[in-house]
């Protein structure tokens, strides 16, 4: 029989004594110091480190770019804002959060379907580009600059005829709410020269969480040709090209880490092209997941251990109304385990087979399912790793009127 799946190792914390420690603090100190549970903890070195290695490994002329949606703590963002060379935003909320970072306007993007009038009036009048999703809102950034006498800087967000294969999410290919169809995109580009707006660039997304180098070099490679394509019908020359990003990080068992190196070999090849075919057009790579994901954590404390019909649970005082991703109702087609560890006994000591639970009266409250755990009781911490990301904005907080969760950068 064949042995089963494990999770990726654990390699973004230290573990002292058996204990996982955050931002140099053993877990049981910190959430003395945290003063309740349930609460998310992100470690600032474990983002610096992520963004120092990132750095090594791509193209020197590769600009990195941070996109909030996936954290946007104020705290978080100002220090990917120290770190990084641009944000991107998906609201006014995280439009104002941005500033606040101190980032420079216009190494801000705006991004997403459905941006209301407000939105695009307060992204033209902090000067940050914004990327057109549809002939519409192309339209309606042209009277929102036209009302305050400042020219809209945007870019073109490009819905691609092909799609990452093998992402968690497929976000190009087909049709989609997100961006223009490429097929479109030459008469929206001769739209905006109509309208004398300053013209940026593409932003070509086409899919996250993806694991697999070669799937990622296809999709880049596409990205790359698509550009140099469309630029043909540019009204301006290409400033900026933004090819999304996609990189994913292991979640599940059996997940193996992203190898980056060829996906940076092959980036530093197109780059010699792309030089040629766009002059001095700065590309980036836009990251949400892959830069936070695997710096935080999210820790609750058991309330009850019980005993039904032969299976243990612990039930704890956080779960899917903070969590929902890791109780895998945020996109799982089959519900796997994220990554949870008893806080003090990561590797060692007894151990025992057991459900985490939330205390939540539904059956999706689950936060572990029959997972191998140091033995515990009430009291002790349970963490639940890779929680970074898509966590505690992603939840429905108000469910059931719980106590709300906490988040510290440490």
């Amino acid at each position: 029989m064949s042995e089963k799946p494990r999770h990726a190792p654990l390699i973004q914390f230290p573990i002292v004594d058996d204990e996982l420690v955050i931002g140099d603090m053993p877990l049981t100190r910190l959430a003395e110091q945290v003063g309740q549970t349930p609460f998310y903890a992100y470690d600032r070195e474990a983002m610096s480190r992520r963004v120092r290695d990132l750095r090594e490994v791509l193209p020197a002329d590769i600009s990195l770019h941070y996109a909030m949606k996936a954290n946007p703590m104020p705290a978080v963002v100002d220090h990917m804002a120290s770190l990084v060379d641009g944000l991107d935003v998906a609201s006014l909320g995280e439009l104002r959060v941005a500033l606040g970072s101190g980032m420079d306007p216009a190494e801000i993007s705006f991004a997403g379907p459905g941006k209301r009038d407000q939105e695009l009036s307060a992204a033209v009048a902090a000067g940050i580009t914004v990327n057109l999703e549809s002939p519409g809102e192309l339209e309606r950034i042209a009277v929102a600059g036209e009302r305050l006498g400042i020219t809209p800087r945007v870019a073109v967000r490009v819905n691609p005829d092909f799609e990452l294969k093998s992402s968690g999410m497929k976000m190009s290919g087909g049709p989609k709410p997100f961006g223009i169809d490429a097929e479109q995109v030459p008469a929206a580009l001769a739209r905006i020269g109509e309208l004398g707006l300053h013209f940026r660039g593409f932003h070509i997304f086409s899919g996250s969480q993806n694991l697999k180098a070669e799937s990622l070099i296809e999709a880049q490679d596409a990205s790359f040709e698509l550009a140099y394509r469309l630029a043909d019908d540019a009204p301006a020359p290409i400033e900026v090209l933004n090819i999304g990003g996609g990189f994913g990080i292991p979640y599940f068992p059996g997940e193996q880490r992203l190898d980056l190196t060829p996906v940076s070999e092959n980036l530093a090849q197109r780059l010699d092209t792309c030089r040629s075919r766009l002059g001095d057009s700065e590309v980036v790579i836009e990251l949400g997941r892959y830069l936070v994901g695997e710096a935080g954590v999210y820790v609750c404390r058991v309330i009850d251990r019980k005993i039904s019909r032969g299976q243990t649970y612990l039930v704890c005082d956080g779960g899917l109304h903070h969590h929902l991703a890791a109780s895998g109702n945020f996109g799982q087609v089959i519900r796997k385990n994220y990554p949870v560890v008893k806080a003090d006994a990561v590797n060692d000591g007894p151990r025992e087979t057991v459900s985490v639970v939330g205390p939540l009266c539904t059956p999706l409250d689950l936060l572990a399912d029959r997972m191998e755990l140091g033995t515990a009781g009430p009291g002790d911490l349970i963490a639940v790793l890779q929680s970074g990301a898509y966590g505690y904005t992603a939840s429905p907080h108000l469910f059931l009127s719980q106590p709300a969760a906490v988040e510290v950068l440490v």
